[in-house]
């Protein structure tokens, strides 16, 4: 599991990138400059035709700054979706302004904070036309206040299906979400008979969720060991120049101790995220394992490494003014986007015949 040349100069090109462009600002250049939003698109819809490799140095290297931008919703999600779903008419409208940054995509799919696709309980009900119409609630939509492309999850007669909404229709309420992490733009969705276009076969949307879960599994396990490992640096540093009793405290047994356990996490969670990422380029069928495996090691190891780096920055570290309390925010907030870790631990307990499925994917862990 080593990178390639490309990909390691893919890496220093997003690093120097988001060292000159903070925050949301970034996006443009990154997508312009360096087009991180069509890596995972074919090159007949506009884009790069990488895999997800090339996704998870990106999903890394955004994770160290804590960025902002719309990659994870819209070149991940929705771009696997749409690609899952084998929609060709749909493909060829709507990857080419994905791939090119210019149009931003959202994928409404949780629901009562679960994203077991299973748990889908928005309707659909044919309309004239061909149309749809669509009724239910949507929570923790990456992007969905201001998306251009949105794509939704209701259930027919014949099981989860996706649908293509129009962002200005009638009957659909989009509205902001105050997140403890306020890096990570998260939208509730209401649609009242909202108006939409089936996308992919009916009934089929189950299977392309579950997919789109390990991908999604797999790229957010890279952005958490990003996360991660920057914290880390920033810990070690601090502890070389934070002087008590007139020495370093990086000096003292106990804080080299804590800070030897967070690079084992850190570089255990390393492996776990590329391991998911390797079988989403080239081994789909180990794909539900290892994602579900990177999602529950990186999620824990991203939490405690942000515990550790508060505890040994002292009083610094509780302050509004250090970064220690976004890494901490990211790291509880992302714990829990796309089904806390012990319901992919009970995922995997499923797959090795340990015992059933259980739980919903729901955010508390129920």
């Amino acid at each position: 599991m080593r990178l390639t040349e490309e990909q390691r100069e893919l890496r220093s090109a997003v690093r120097t990138l988001l060292g000159r462009h903070a925050g949301a600002a970034a996006w443009r250049p990154l997508t312009g400059q360096i087009g991180v939003a069509g890596l995972a698109v074919p090159e007949e819809y506009g884009g790069a035709g990488c895999g997800a490799v090339e996704v998870h140095v990106v999903m890394e290297e955004l994770g160290r700054e804590l960025s902002p931008v719309p990659y994870l919703g819209s070149a991940v999600l929705v771009v696997r979706a749409l690609l899952g779903s084998g929609d060709a008419a749909a493909c060829g409208r709507l990857l080419p302004g994905l791939a090119s940054g210019s149009v931003v995509g959202s994928l409404a799919w949780a629901e009562h904070g679960s994203w077991d696709p299973a748990a889908v309980r928005a309707e659909a009900s044919p309309g004239p036309g061909g149309r749809w119409r669509i009724t239910g609630v949507k929570e923790h939509v990456l992007d969905g206040a201001e998306a251009g492309v949105l794509l939704v999850a209701a259930r027919t007669g014949a099981g989860v299906s996706l649908f293509e909404v129009a962002g200005g229709g009638p009957g659909l309420d989009r509205r902001a979400a105050v997140t403890m992490d306020a890096t990570r733009a998260q939208a509730r969705v209401v649609l009242t008979g909202a108006e939409g276009r089936l996308v992919g076969a009916e009934g089929d949307g189950e299977r392309v969720l579950w997919h789109v879960l390990d991908v999604a599994c797999a790229a957010l396990a890279a952005e958490q060991v990003g996360a991660a490992a920057r914290c880390l640096e920033l810990t070690v540093a601090y502890a070389g120049k934070r002087v008590q009793f007139g020495r370093p405290i990086g000096s003292f047994q106990a804080v080299k101790h804590r800070l030897a356990d967070a690079y084992v996490l850190v570089e255990s969670a390393r492996s776990a995220a590329l391991g998911a990422s390797f079988a989403a380029a080239g081994d789909p069928t180990e794909l539900p394992r290892l994602a579900a495996a990177a999602k529950s090691a990186c999620s824990e190891a991203f939490s405690l490494v942000a515990g550790e780096m508060i505890q040994l920055h002292g009083g610094i570290g509780v302050t509004w003014e250090h970064a220690a309390h976004r890494y901490f925010k990211r790291a509880h907030g992302s714990a829990q986007l796309f089904g806390p870790p012990a319901w992919h631990r009970a995922r995997l307990a499923a797959g090795l015949g340990l015992g059933p499925a259980g739980g919903s994917g729901a955010a508390d862990g129920r």
